[in-house]
């Protein structure tokens, strides 16, 4: 299934505009261009493809504002959408949150399998607590 065009645009401008907003540090607005543009994907939202991005989008804003429980549910909703499972940054980012929420077996977990999938260099740009945390298990 392909959403219609007129819609898909709307969805493609919302998410480039909350891009621009995390850019600048306005981490509230880009969550409400993000939430708008998840709106207009139709039910059920884990069918689209669209919706694997917004919802990564969606939890690496609210990663970089520290809340990562709200983190954790996109990336759990992103994991269920096509493609989710598979994407090692939404695994990384997923189990970098699960870490924060003091989950640290499914954290493990899912930063095994990112690595699994990219190798050490997703974690280049990481705090390296993350990595330590499969170091033993590699």
């Amino acid at each position: 299934m392909e959403l219609n065009d007129q819609v898909y645009d709307q969805i493609v401008h919302l998410c480039n505009e909350g891009n621009a907003y995390v850019e600048k540090g306005q981490v509230e607005k880009a969550i409400e261009s993000y939430t708008v543009a998840l709106d207009l994907v139709p039910l059920p939202k884990n069918n689209w493809e669209t919706s694997t991005w917004i919802y990564t989008a969606l939890g690496d804003t609210y990663f970089l504002k520290c809340e990562y429980k709200m983190a954790k549910s996109n990336f759990y909703n992103a994991l269920n959408c096509p493609g989710g499972i598979a994407n090692p940054f939404i695994l990384l980012r997923l189990g970098e949150s699960l870490f924060e929420c003091g989950e640290y077996d499914k954290a493990k977990e899912n930063l095994l399998r990112a690595y699994s999938l990219e190798g050490y260099k997703i974690f280049f740009n990481e705090d390296d607590k993350y990595f330590e945390v499969i170091r033993d298990l590699i």
